[in-house]
């Protein structure tokens, strides 16, 4: 076992909260997984999810998810510009400001100069969800925990771009070629926007089981699990409605794990700020399963 210098995302994650002023007295870890368990499990259990729990206001309905998202990093930028400017200023002409002034602007520099680290949030986001990609479709064995402090930002050349280190492999699942197949077929479906009856059946294949087995219930809740956020996820009568059409009896065992995987990523991401798909972010490694299945098998020479 080796040592991963550098800080865990957990930590530098909520530094970028703080300056948006998000309480993170409970830990960005926990933040992730109630977050995403109380909006995903709406689509379960209508007696667990509370109308406070997802909010409905008509911004919503008319400002996508990646622009509320966009305008919360550029606050973020904003904040860091004008007290990075203060502190610089303060540190210039220590002489001339009150001593607690000087202690202010020290730590601020800091911080600001270690939130940065997480600026290039697209690129860590995407490598993250790549290697887990890769893990299910390709390896076939996968870390079903990637929760933000099994995530190190280990130091690298450039300060600014740290590397990504991953620990604490302790859950982790094996997926049989069958079964990487079946979840590809279900993930390139949600990927590719096809109909609700393709998304549905792909869905069945894998064993799912419903009340009713409603066709539009399983294609949302499949949109829901591996797709972007969209403002109707974010409308509690949206919610109470797929609740109305139908509800989950048998959720398959060889989903669950690579569902947990993809709410905690996904979660890690909507931390950031940044809106993913999971399909479209696994969609290059669940292609190349289908490849590996059509493939004739190679015969000894």
């Amino acid at each position: 076992m080796s040592y991963l210098p550098g800080p865990k995302m957990e930590q530098e994650v909520r530094r970028q909260l703080a300056y948006l002023g998000i309480d993170t007295k409970k830990g960005v870890r926990e933040l992730v997984k109630n977050g995403e368990k109380d909006r995903s499990v709406m689509a379960l259990s209508p007696e667990s999810a509370s109308p406070r729990s997802v909010p409905s206001s008509l911004v919503y309905r008319f400002i996508s998810v990646d622009t509320l998202f966009a305008l919360a990093r550029w606050t973020r930028a904003a904040s860091q510009w004008s007290q990075g400017a203060l502190a610089k200023a303060v540190l210039v002409v220590p002489r001339a400001v009150p001593a607690g002034w000087v202690g202010w602007a020290a730590k601020k520099e800091v911080d600001i100069l270690r939130s940065r680290q997480l600026d290039c949030t697209s690129e860590a986001v995407d490598a993250i969800l790549d290697v887990h990609g890769h893990q299910i479709f390709s390896l076939g064995l996968f870390n079903a925990d990637p929760h933000p402090g099994n995530i190190i930002l280990c130091p690298s050349e450039d300060r600014h771009k740290p590397k990504i280190g991953l620990i604490d492999y302790g859950q982790c699942k094996r997926l049989e070629p069958r079964e990487q197949v079946d979840i590809a077929k279900l993930l390139l479906s949600i990927a590719n926007d096809e109909p609700d009856a393709d998304i549905a059946r792909n869905f069945r294949r894998l064993g799912i089981k419903t009340t009713n087995d409603s066709t539009e219930f399983l294609a949302e809740f499949g949109r829901l699990m591996f797709g972007s956020l969209q403002p109707r996820h974010l409308n509690h009568g949206w919610h109470r409605r797929l609740h109305d059409l139908d509800r989950v009896t048998y959720f398959p065992k060889e989903l669950s794990l690579v569902y947990r995987t993809a709410l905690l990523l996904r979660g890690l991401a909507m931390s950031l700020q940044t809106n993913v798909s999971i399909g479209e972010a696994w969609r290059s490694h669940a292609e190349e399963a289908l490849r590996r299945e059509c493939r004739p098998p190679e015969t000894p020479s």
